[in-house]
């Protein structure tokens, strides 16, 4: 029975051999979508505490006859949970005088420009929101950062 046709044993194996070389590339592109997924998710989480954090300093009081304390000059950090898990560290950074160099807590004056002590009328507030827990990765290397200035208000 020549007349048979078929596959031989070594033929059977390189062509396995070569299937499993394309199934391990599609592994490794799966893999690499699921961390740069997940980067992503912690990315937008990190945005969306940054912005209540934005929109909790706007709706703090700043007139002449009252500065709520959360403005008060300095660095202020603390840990933010989600409901799913995530931590983040949010830390927010006062000037009282960003034209100064340097951070100005409560205990700077500002002056005029005639010399006098006057009451600070401009904050600027850094936010910076990172990934805290789990540990981050490569997909949070870079913190969710803003920097806005508040003007005393009437």
């Amino acid at each position: 029975m020549s007349d048979q046709k078929g596959f031989s044993l070594l033929e059977v194996m390189i062509a396995f051999v070569i299937v499993l070389i394309a199934m391990l590339g599609v592994v490794q592109a799966f893999t690499y979508a699921i961390a740069y997924n997940y980067g992503n998710k912690t990315r937008s989480q990190a945005l969306t505490v940054m912005r209540q954090e934005v929109e909790l300093l706007r709706s703090t009081e700043f007139t002449p006859g009252f500065t709520d304390t959360a403005l008060n000059g300095g660095t202020w950090t603390r840990n933010v949970t989600l409901a799913n898990g995530p931590t983040f560290t949010v830390e927010d950074v006062v000037d009282n005088d960003p034209l100064t160099a340097g951070v100005q807590d409560n205990t700077f004056n500002c002056t005029s420009p005639q010399g006098t002590t006057i009451p600070c009328s401009i904050k600027e507030i850094t936010i910076t929101v990172r990934l805290s827990s789990p540990t981050p990765g490569w997909q949070m290397a870079v913190p969710a950062r803003t920097v806005l200035r508040r003007t005393r208000g009437n």
